[in-house]
């Protein structure tokens, strides 16, 4: 298999918590693999609180890993203190996208010193004719007029200021783009705007994205691959078609079934119960029952004694299951 642009090796984040019972360790990120591959655009999904977030950090190196690697461009990034990643050869080379374009501009910046600001500081430009010529020209291809540059964020829409945070992301070409939920803060007709305007940057910078969301019918047109995350684990992988007509995994059916007109029956694949807590009493070791157990409709005994391991279930398809080959129809 030919080398991808991301590979992500049995990555973990544990943060130490007290307890009644004494010192514990929350797994926010728990053994995750995945792969990215140059020009491709991967999904994220899971409910709140399953550790996206947490995984985009480590990715991002803003938060030091526990455990496992992160190879970007033949380095492994989980070696690179996060102190010391802006500094790294790599850095210009992952970018991200916020979640809140209103909070994530500096308001004493215009447009133009926000767009400006990763050129001055990772791409070494230092001239005001250079400055200017790159970030007018990824203003332009980001769809905001350039009259607009010399504006505050407070002197601009929720639209035009996704396009300063997209454009800033995006000017130094980065191979690889994580967008946090790049659309959730902002009306519905703006959203499908921003969405084109990302397809036609990837098409013509040739980028890789990482698209974090909660919204499926979004990550359905937009991913070609995608990844459901639960309680800090991936329990399945695969094409986004094929994930969204056959899901091979308990939750993967109930979030695809909650999907407005999705046409099946969100009663149907109703998940009881809580989930469990992701915190163990240090030195318990590693939990031998499944994590989504007691919340899952097809559990079994097997389930309270074996954690299933994420496995192939079909060709560039991945579950961790003990029955999903037994799973009733979709």
């Amino acid at each position: 298999m030919s080398a991808a642009l991301l590979e992500v090796m049995d990555l973990a984040k544990c943060f130490p918590v007290k307890t009644p019972q004494g010192k514990a360790l929350l797994h926010a990120v728990d053994g995750v693999s995945f792969r990215i591959e140059a020009g491709e655009t991967v999904g994220l999904v899971g409910e709140s609180g399953c550790g996206k977030s947490t995984l985009v950090r480590l990715l991002t190196r803003t938060l030091p890993a526990s455990e496992g690697q992160i190879r970007f461009l033949g380095a492994d990034l989980a070696l690179v203190d996060p102190q010391l990643m802006p500094h790294h050869k790599s850095r210009r080379e992952v970018q991200m996208v916020f979640q809140d374009p209103h909070d994530s501009l500096n308001p004493r910046y215009t447009a133009f010193d926000t767009i400006a600001e990763p050129l001055r500081l990772l791409a070494g430009v230092r001239g005001a004719k250079d400055l200017r010529a790159k970030v007018e020209e990824i203003a332009t291809l980001t769809g905001l007029p350039l009259e607009l540059l010399q504006r505050f964020p407070h002197q601009l829409s929720g639209g035009q200021k996704a396009r300063v945070g997209i454009a800033r992301a995006a000017v130094l070409r980065p191979r690889l783009l994580v967008l946090d939920e790049p659309t959730a803060a902002l009306d519905v007709s703006v959203q499908v705007v921003i969405l084109q305007l990302l397809a036609d940057l990837k098409r013509e910078l040739g980028m890789s994205f990482l698209f974090v969301s909660h919204d499926l019918n979004v990550v359905r047109l937009l991913c070609d691959r995608v990844l459901v995350m639960y309680l800090g684990r991936v329990v399945e992988s695969g094409p986004a078609v094929e994930v969204f007509a056959n899901p091979r995994h308990p939750y993967t059916r109930a979030l695809i079934a909650s999907i407005p007109g999705s046409g099946h029956d969100a009663l149907q694949h109703l998940l009881p119960g809580e989930p469990q807590s992701p915190i163990q009493l240090a030195g318990a070791g590693t939990p031998q029952r499944c994590g989504f157990q007691g919340r899952c409709p097809h559990g079994a005994a097997d389930c309270e004694s074996r954690a299933p391991a994420l496995r192939a279930v079909a060709p560039q398809r991945e579950a961790a299951c003990h029955f999903t080959e037994t799973l009733p129809a979709f």
